[in-house]
């Protein structure tokens, strides 16, 4: 494909990529509160008490309020980026409180992410698989940063849409796909299960073996190795930084859907380069 029509493929995708990091925003935000509503409704029923007295709570409803003031975001005030930069000035046009810098970052990163992915797999049923899979780990990644969860409602649907788009074996052959789903949740309750009977203490989260699981059922099981040793590198450095800035104690529990979900799209994108890189360096 020119490259005058892949620019073109690119830019549109990464139109779509702010818009649909929009939505995204509210998804990060309202979907653990969902879940807490849903959990809360749940303990009721059990302990036998009337559902707790809560507004209704879904991804559509109520319209989108200033969380400080409650004013009621409108149209004009929710186009992506420029809202922001240039109509509010970062500030809410109710109340004048700052408005959290994650919700730009989330939609320049989609779009970005997103006008990346076009050029460079172009017009291909990879293509649709790539958006989908990338914007589901950047809500995945904000989620897990804010609360140290990875919701169910997103993990396990991204693992089967996974195998789903290799039938037809669009980023691995299904055997692979399918043995990496076995292949990286087990490795991750591997590690789980061998540091909880060592110190006692729980070192990760189920969440992160079904985000890995989902990772292998897309990319198939050959990229495992390649996520995990990102991951795990980006992590640990990340978490060192943290605790010699004494910003975070060493009892204090890190995400590490983040980095799974970052290692998850550089091998995306650079998977193939990156293994026969590693695999060239051990021969």
């Amino acid at each position: 494909m020119l490259p005058e029509s892949l620019g073109g493929l690119a830019a549109i995708a990464g139109l779509v990529g702010l818009c649909v990091g929009s939505f995204l925003n509210v998804v990060i935000h309202r979907l653990p509160q969902m879940m807490e509503q849903e959990w809360q409704a749940q303990c009721a029923e059990l302990r036998s008490e009337p559902p707790p007295d809560s507004k209704p709570l879904s991804l559509a409803r109520p319209s989108s309020r200033c969380p400080h003031c409650g004013h009621r975001i409108t149209a004009l005030e929710n186009i992506p980026l420029f809202s922001y930069l240039l109509l509010l000035g970062g500030k809410c046009a109710g109340c004048g409180q700052r408005i959290s810098l994650r919700y730009p970052i989330v939609e320049l990163l989609t779009g970005l992410l997103s006008a990346y992915a076009a050029w460079h797999f172009g017009p291909t049923p990879q293509l649709a698989g790539a958006l989908l899979l990338i914007w589901a780990l950047i809500a995945l990644s904000a989620i897990d940063f804010d609360t140290q969860l990875l919701p169910d409602s997103i993990t396990l649907p991204l693992l089967w849409l996974g195998l789903a788009f290799n039938l037809p074996a669009t980023f691995a052959e299904l055997p692979a796909a399918v043995i990496g789903a076995m292949a990286g949740y087990l490795a991750l309750w591997s590690v789980f299960w061998l540091f909880k009977l060592a110190t006692g203490k729980e070192g990760m989260g189920y969440g992160d073996f079904k985000l890995l699981a989902a990772l292998g059922a897309w990319l198939g099981w050959t990229m495992l190795p390649a996520i995990i040793l990102l991951s795990s590198v980006v992590g640990a450095f990340v978490g060192i930084t943290l605790i010699i800035a004494a910003r975070h104690g060493r009892n204090v529990p890190i995400p590490f859907g983040p980095y799974l979900a970052a290692a998850g799209v550089i091998v995306l994108f650079w998977g193939e380069t990156i293994t026969r890189s590693y695999l060239g360096l051990i021969a």
